[in-house]
């Protein structure tokens, strides 16, 4: 392929409002053009590298026995409205209707379309195990479309649903797709961690995330590095930071306009983690005491699923219910529901006298005050981790898969049933599995990359070798140039050739910011010589080779 026959629109500059690295890179490169707000155009050097990752998706998926087909991506409400998802799901779905006043959507994920179709194709036990998948357009309506290709309104995926007779099956199904997940990734080039996840909007028992480390990751991971623990940070378990017992007597003490931890702590010279806060939270009218230790942050998705929906009380409701001023709530003689993070088990404690201007030292659950156990706390950087009371440390990171074990949530509404041995009917249990090719490519960019431009992966690059020939005029150039490109392309390579009548510094400086692997540079000092110039642009490390043996050693290199 030639430089000057395919558009490589290169700019000097990224656009001002551009902020995450492969936006930026990837728009200067010429490989994306945005439309809209969370809408771009893949020109020819990105969509080569969302082919060449959809290929590896798809190698992998047939080697785990998955079968491909395609769904549309219109589809009618009363599916979703089967499963309950119509009216879950908020302005994030598209939706609209059609010219016989018929609601419709347009699909954000293939749940129930795949349901559907297995409730109508399987009908045995001899029909299972299936495994179907897809690489599809989904729409989702995001309220901030950011990052560049990251987070987008339209976007592909590659999502794939496995259908069991029982949850035995459905575990090795669901292990299968984690070591293809597994495979997929290392081709392409990332750096990844399998994690615990929410199961959030999809549901189900158990649920997994593919997370890149990246800076430009909107996701936070929590991860030990002694025994491998890692989890979503929406999930993540982990014990507090130890403080030293305290022998305190149980007594109140006056502190005056006093409220926050933050506050008292500086007023009594103590550590935050030696209080309780103490936050009045309102749950479907009802109110729900909420203890955490002084140090940590309320995770508002655990608490919810306990509780269900909530919000913070108001001062006014706080007294009324109450009786006490805000900012001197203690967790002491309240006749409500109180729930407790694990970590205020053991220790003795100062929180509010639930007067005004006063707070009580030498609390202690158990004699002071019960209250209902849970893990409520949001793990941070320098928690213990549960299994080897290891230090965690966080991570920003890049979603760029999921797996779901969805049980029967889909197959039961939708009566996707089937005949086991015995005769009887049973509803299918199905996982559900996704990858965005789209987040494959930023990743790899995000991780990838130097001053100076794109580093891309072999495996996922727009072109195995880029040929520059510095001097396109020049007859003994043009020879080589012609030889070389012949020899690599015999041998299934992708080779493009910087044929452009431009300075040596503007090839450069394209080559480097474009990304492909291996440069390949004919210079007419160089012929005289008998040898071209092989540059790895992973490394920066440049070999000088006859020019004879250049087609066998680039090939080498090549992946």
């Amino acid at each position: 392929m030639k430089f000057s026959q395919i558009l490589i629109p290169t700019l000097r500059e990224a656009p001002s409002d551009a902020e995450a690295i492969s936006h930026k890179l990837m728009l200067r490169a010429g490989f994306v053009r945005q439309l809209a707000s969370g809408l771009y155009i893949y020109l020819p050097l990105g969509w080569r590298v969302i082919n060449k990752i959809n290929r590896i998706l798809k190698e992998e998926m047939d080697a785990i026995g998955a079968q491909e087909l395609s769904m549309p991506v219109m589809h009618p409400a009363e599916i979703w409205q089967t499963t309950g998802r119509w009216n879950e799901i908020g302005a994030e779905m598209f939706r609209l209707k059609d010219r016989t006043d018929r609601d419709m959507c347009l699909g954000m994920t293939h749940e129930e379309i795949m349901t559907w179709l297995a409730s109508r194709e399987i009908r045995s036990y001899r029909d299972l195990p299936q495994v179907w998948y897809q690489i599809q357009t989904k729409l989702r309506d995001e309220a901030r479309p950011k990052s560049g290709i990251l987070r987008t309104r339209e976007f592909q995926m590659k999502d794939s649903y496995s259908f069991d007779a029982d949850e035995n099956a459905l575990d090795i199904n669901y292990k299968a797709h984690a070591d293809a997940y597994h495979r997929i990734f290392s081709r392409c080039g990332l750096k990844f961690y399998q994690v615990e996840s929410d199961t959030g909007m999809m549901g189900g028992a158990a649920a997994h995330e593919f997370m890149a480390p990246s800076q430009a990751g909107e996701d936070d991971i929590v991860l030990c590095d002694k025994c491998g623990y890692a989890a979503n940070v929406e999930v993540a378990k982990s014990k507090a930071s130890d403080n030293k017992l305290q022998e305190w007597e149980y007594e109140e003490i006056h502190t005056p306009q006093k409220r926050t931890v933050k506050e008292v702590s500086h007023f009594l010279k103590i550590g935050h983690e030696y209080f309780i806060k103490s936050l009045l939270m309102i749950a479907d009218t009802k109110p729900v005491l909420v203890l955490l230790r002084g140090d940590q942050e309320l995770h508002e998705k655990k608490l919810a699923k306990i509780i269900g929906n909530f919000r913070a009380a108001s001062k006014e409701e706080i007294l009324s219910i109450l009786g006490v001023e805000a900012g001197f709530i203690g967790p002491v003689g309240h006749k409500i529901r109180t729930l407790a993070d694990s970590s205020l088990m053991t220790g003795t404690y100062i929180s509010g006298a639930n007067k005004s201007d006063y707070h009580t030292r030498g609390i202690k659950a158990g004699v002071q005050f019960n209250a209902e156990w849970n893990d409520l706390h949001a793990a941070k950087e320098g928690d213990q981790c549960l299994n080897c009371n290891t230090p965690l440390r966080i991570e920003k990171a890049i979603e760029i898969g999921n797996i779901f074990k969805l049980g029967t949530k889909y197959s039961v509404p939708l009566k996707a049933v089937f005949l086991d041995n015995n005769g009887n009917e049973k509803p299918i249990v199905m996982g559900s599995y996704g990858i965005g090719p789209a987040r494959i490519a930023a990743a790899a960019v995000e991780q990838n990359n130097d001053k100076d431009g794109i580093i891309w992966p072999k495996s996922i690059a727009p072109f195995d070798v880029e040929i520059i020939p510095l001097n396109v005029t020049d007859e003994k150039t043009k020879e080589v140039t012609e030889m070389i490109y012949k020899g690599l392309v015999t041998e299934k390579l992708e080779v493009l050739v910087d044929d452009r009548n431009e300075r040596p510094g503007v090839k450069f400086k394209d080559a480097d910011l474009i990304g492909i692997p291996i440069q390949v540079v004919i210079g007419e000092k160089g012929l005289k010589e008998g040898i071209v110039e092989v540059k790895d642009r992973m490394t920066k490390q440049t070999e000088k080779i006859a020019v004879e043996n250049a087609v066998a050693k680039i090939i080498s290199f090549a992946p």
